[in-house]
């Protein structure tokens, strides 16, 4: 397996050809789709006519015959986009998303689109209607969510790089739970055009991949103002290689204490006892922090989240688009449509934020939520202010198995424990493979201030040149057991 940089030099020495590369992956997807079920859908004649285009395009475009697996819920024009449920399981959008189109003109190829939670609303990946994604570490375990799909994808060597999305760790944790690279970049840095929307002011869609360098070409080519997006910064995009590789010494690494202590079990501090020796080879400076607000953000977030929800999927009705059931009457088809088109964790959510956003009740949960949300951003402004990066766990917990957490909700949600401040504050954030227990994976979590992706990268990238796990990959489940 190759590095994007790699890949894109064979090309231009005429070594490579795109349908070469193509093919290959296929094989790999082929080869590992039996056990993970990271795809949802592989157009193979969309990939053919991509295949044709792209060969006409000059080599020296960033992404010349890349292939690229998106997250199901990231619309692309001619493939199918279902948000893994069965609401929109035969929807082909007219349109691609801004961060599709931006790809595919820097030469990009979609070679699938990849099982999530349905509407990315899980943290396991067991929650989509087409049946859940499994553990390429071991196939018995969950490979985390939403983005489950995305993250196999890469762990299993389907495809070098990915796109997910992130509202509260979707990125994050399931980067952490397979052994790859993941992303989650500044609110408003990269386009929500397109991204079928779960929760608006917390939606953010970023990359996975194995090396920092790859996620840097791939958050290179997709950040950037949107006019079609309301939300989006006019921020202007740096150069995001300039500061892979110089040093970090004398920078300050703030722990805060609140994600440290609290329910990290003990397999994960374990490994990442291992991370503090590589903070003292790099010459940084840690401190210890506080931010005391924290212990409220999965409160917080499961009540903002929630009621955006319910806002944002009232749009599924059966009248406009996606799943329809003909009934008597307008009010019985709305109602057959939502209680068959939808699983049982997106009614969940739809019905825990229409309450909390209901008459009588607003003030008290969805008001008072957004300010703790405040004060919790505020207190990320004041610990930037005295370090440099913030460091957790990604997870406090080692990837469980299928099954384990499904029938109760709140120990599910428990797992986003350390992701869930990233969103609610706005920052960016990147997981990093730190190591294995047992062959199942850790991953650790670095924080920064508002668009200093830059800094981010530059702090991931030393401590990839210290810890590196880019080449170390799952077997296929058939030759474990030979």
């Amino acid at each position: 397996m190759r590095t994007l940089k790699e890949l894109k030099d064979l090309y231009s020495k005429n070594e490579l050809k795109v349908r070469e590369l193509i093919d290959f992956y296929l094989k790999k997807i082929e080869e590992w789709e039996p056990f993970i079920h990271a795809f949802l859908i592989v157009p193979y004649n969309e990939i053919e006519k991509q295949i044709s285009e792209i060969e006409k395009k000059p080599k020296n475009l960033p992404l010349y015959g890349i292939p690229i697996a998106v997250k199901d819920n990231i619309l692309t024009k001619n493939i199918r986009t279902t948000c893994a449920s069965k609401i929109l399981e035969n929807f082909t959008p007219p349109y691609d998303a801004t961060v599709i189109r931006r790809l595919k003109d820097n030469g990009a190829i979609i070679i699938g689109k990849t099982n999530l939670d349905e509407f990315a609303m899980g943290s396991s990946t067991e929650n989509s209607a087409f049946g859940p994604t499994k553990n390429p570490w071991d196939i018995e375990r969950v490979p985390g969510g939403s983005s489950g799909g995305s993250a196999a994808c890469v762990s299993a060597g389907e495809v070098p790089v990915s796109i997910g999305s992130d509202t509260g760790g979707s990125i994050r944790l399931p980067a952490s739970f397979t052994g790859v690279i993941g992303l989650k970049p500044t609110y408003g840095l990269v386009s929500r055009y397109g991204l079928v929307a779960f929760a608006s002011s917390l939606d953010q869609i970023g990359p996975f991949g194995r090396r920092v360098e790859d996620v840097a070409l791939i958050l290179q080519v997709i950040a950037g103002y949107d006019p079609m997006d309301s939300t989006s910064s006019p921020y202007e995009i740096p150069n995001y290689f300039e500061n892979l590789g110089k040093s970090v010494k004398g920078w300050k690494v703030g722990f805060p204490e609140e994600l440290w202590q609290k329910g990290v079990s003990e397999e994960v501090l374990r490994v990442l006892d291992k991370s503090f020796d590589i903070f003292k080879d790099l010459g940084v400076e840690i401190i210890e922090i506080s931010l005391p607000s924290i212990e409220y953000a999965l409160s917080v977030y499961y009540i903002i989240a929630t009621s955006e929800a319910s806002s944002n999927l009232a749009r599924y009705d059966g009248v406009k688009y996606g799943y329809r059931e003909e009934a008597e009457d307008l009010i019985s088809m709305y109602k057959n449509t939502r209680g068959h088109g939808f699983g049982s964790e997106v009614k969940r959510r739809i019905i825990l934020g229409t309450y909390a956003l209901s008459a009588g009740y607003y003030d008290a949960y969805y008001l008072k939520a957004t300010k703790v949300r405040n004060l919790i951003r505020k207190e990320f402004e004041e610990a930037f202010k005295k370090v440099d990066i913030i460091v957790s766990p990604t997870s406090p917990i080692l990837p469980f198995k299928l099954g384990e957490k499904i029938s109760d909700p709140l120990q599910m949600y428990l797992t986003d424990i350390m992701t869930i401040p990233v969103n609610l504050a706005g920052i960016p954030a990147i997981s990093m493979p730190a190591g294995f227990y047992n062959n199942l994976p850790v991953g650790i979590q670095f924080m920064s201030t508002f668009f200093s992706e830059n800094r981010l990268l530059q702090f991931a990238y030393a401590y990839q040149e210290m810890m590196d796990f880019s080449s170390k990959y799952p077997t296929l489940p058939q030759k474990r057991r030979t």
